[in-house]
């Protein structure tokens, strides 16, 4: 006889292709980040130590590559924190992930645009705008998910909930500061990202509510 527990599971299609489709395009991404950076294409006979200024001259794609990875990974992480609740989707939800893993794939370019470009507002701002909508797309995703129990368990704590909301909506928020801060100063904005970055990676209240639970 199927439990409960079970019942609610079924009752609507079931989270492995979601998971799955969304693990594949983040591994695409992490695997493609790597591309980005240039081979030094450097003639047979060559002077001493050519080989050595022109690496070193790709610091700025190593960093671009660093920063990448390290966002794809904050938000890989939110994800898969997130699909630990959901029980089960609909085609809204779906497509709200598909949204979601679409401006995923495009973090390579806009952390390239900002690394080779970090001193122009230009690359700030469109860095910026790109994380503040990778954020609400994730907003969405859990705010749908979570609504009147749509798609999690019913005995999910509505503050544990709220909660998870305020934490996703943080990184837009202080995007938005940097955004307007790039307007003064951009050393300011590429401050505030790395700190919003600082603040997801370290453990906090969150990673205790789930070693809780």
């Amino acid at each position: 006889m199927t439990s409960p527990e079970n019942q609610e599971a079924i009752a609507g299609l079931t989270t492995s292709r979601i998971q799955a489709l969304s693990d594949g395009v983040f591994a695409i991404v992490f695997t493609l980040m790597v591309f980005q950076i240039r081979l030094p294409d450097l003639p047979a006979s060559r002077p001493p130590g050519e080989l050595a200024r022109h690496l070193r001259a790709l610091w700025p794609e190593f960093l671009s590559y660093a920063l990448s990875f390290i966002i794809a990974g904050v938000f890989w992480v939110g994800h898969h924190n997130i699909f630990h609740y959901v029980r089960r989707t609909d085609r809204l939800f779906l497509w709200l992930n598909l949204g979601f893993l679409m401006f995923i794939a495009f973090v390579p370019f806009s952390t390239a645009l900002l690394g080779r470009y970090s001193q122009e507002q230009v690359a700030v701002v469109v860095y910026g705008a790109h994380l503040i909508i990778i954020g609400m797309l994730l907003y969405l995703v859990w705010s749908y998910a979570t609504h009147r129990h749509r798609l999690v368990d019913p005995q999910i704590d509505p503050d544990f909930v709220h909660f998870v909301k305020g934490r996703i909506l943080l990184s837009p928020a202080a995007c938005a500061v940097a955004i307007g801060a790039s307007f003064v100063n951009v050393r300011w904005s590429l401050l505030l990202y790395l700190l919003v970055l600082a603040f997801y990676i370290v453990p906090g209240r969150i990673d205790r509510i789930w070693s809780r639970r």
